[in-house]
């Protein structure tokens, strides 16, 4: 396979009638299971789709900034799940069958479609536009499912066990949220919030018994990186909070240090995630894959919750006190970052080389979670709050960083990367 950056290689063997050479490229079925390439890279195309999603979780994180209440969290986390149960199998889909060619790329765009109108209908999706969201999304899933089948039909007879399970609950998932669509709005929203809890949980005892005795390898570096970069990408909703916080209210030096203080704290999410987590390949067997892709479900929406939360911290810059809901949310967003950390990491493949740093590490960040929950009680001023978040998030890196020095063999690779 050719760069995966690059659009079709140029001819360097025998020649091709062009209407066999249109065919091959528009009509080539996708890698069976098992067709796993370990050295590709992540595409220009897998960017592009990632974008589509941040769109997405944009307009989500919006709805939540004006509406920061135990509801509008509640819809806020359902819808969130609903968005990364696409992206995720949009995402292996491609990580595990996706080719360079027409048919793959054609497939993604008419999902980047899908996605777009959802966007339209995904910042009031617990009102009347939760039905077109439904309609969409249940579209976008049989989409979706379609893709893992034309996988399933041309897959070895003693590789099809998994993909049928698989895609029975996709098929469930599609019915499910179809009929979802002429349901009251709040019986809609509990019919996603099963979706959601029952796919991710079938999905993972599934995922848990395929890789117990796996016979090939499905951890690449390419979906490490993959997991990293929408995280990242998921991290420019919190400085959307930021801006859009600050651009709502009167400029002032307290609004401008509460917004950059606030800013500061996506800083402290990424420089945790940047080196306690990311580019460090999972364990293949048992129940860490699992952990590993399910943990990063919590971790993205705690880190999007923070961006709406920046919204209401910049508004109410100059009040004593934060109010209740916005503190709760930073608090419980730091929290939750920190909190899916430590179950991530011992996911990680060198966890058992580097035990005792680790588990250091873990205590330190579970005792940095329960201070951002204490915080979040105890509602100081905006600014106040935000300082003292960032502040809990700086202490964890720099205790790792500390600890890491110690071990030596390990800094040594991070700093060699």
């Amino acid at each position: 396979m050719s760069d995966s950056n690059s659009g079709p290689s140029p001819v360097t063997g025998e020649a091709v009638p062009v209407g066999t050479g249109i065919r091959q490229w528009l009509f080539r079925p996708p890698r069976r299971h098992g067709e796993v390439e370990t050295s590709r890279n992540v595409s220009f195309l897998e960017l592009f789709y990632d974008l589509v999603y941040v769109v997405l979780i944009i307009q989500a994180a919006h709805a939540l900034a004006e509406d920061v209440s135990w509801r509008g969290m509640a819809t806020f986390a359902v819808v969130f799940g609903m968005i990364w149960i696409a992206w995720l199998n949009g995402t292996l889909f491609y990580e595990l069958h996706g080719r360079e060619d027409g048919r793959t790329r054609s497939l993604i765009f008419v999902q980047m479609m899908l996605l777009s109108l959802l966007a339209v209908y995904a910042g009031h999706a617990d009102g009347d536009d939760g039905r077109t969201f439904a309609a969409l999304y249940a579209l976008l899933l049989a989409l979706l499912s379609y893709q893992w089948y034309s996988v399933y039909r041309r897959d070895l007879p003693e590789l099809r066990e998994t993909p049928r399970r698989y895609l029975l609950v996709m098929v469930a998932g599609v019915v499910v949220v179809a009929a979802s669509v002429p349901l009251p709005a709040d019986v809609r929203l509990a019919v996603w919030a099963f979706f959601v809890a029952a796919w991710c949980s079938a999905e993972c005892v599934i995922l848990i018994s395929w890789r117990r005795e796996p016979s090939y390898g499905v951890v690449t570096e390419s979906m490490v990186e993959r997991f990293g970069l929408f995280i990242i990408l998921v991290l420019g909703e919190l400085v959307i909070g930021v801006v859009n916080g600050l651009t709502a209210t009167e400029p002032s030096a307290l609004n401008t240090t509460t917004g950059l203080l606030g800013l500061a704290i996506g800083f402290g999410f990424w420089w945790n995630y940047a080196d306690l987590a990311s580019r460090r390949l999972p364990r293949e067997a048992g129940h860490s894959l699992a952990t590993w892709i399910f943990t990063h479900l919590p971790m993205a929406m705690a880190v999007a919750a923070a961006g709406a939360g920046m919204v209401g911290l910049a508004e109410h810059a100059a009040d004593h006190r934060t109010p209740i809901a916005v503190s709760w949310l930073m608090g419980g967003s730091v929290a939750v970052m920190l909190l899916t950390t430590v179950v991530l990491l011992p996911a990680l493949a060198d966890y058992d080389r580097y035990l005792s740093a680790y588990k250091s590490v873990q205590a330190a960040l579970v005792t940095a979670a329960v201070a951002a929950l204490l915080v979040g009680w105890s509602r100081p001023a905006p600014w106040l709050l935000a300082l003292i978040l960032l502040l809990l998030l700086f202490a964890t890196w720099v205790f790792a960083f500390v600890r890491w020095l110690r071990q030596g063999s390990l800094i040594n690779e991070r700093t060699a990367e």
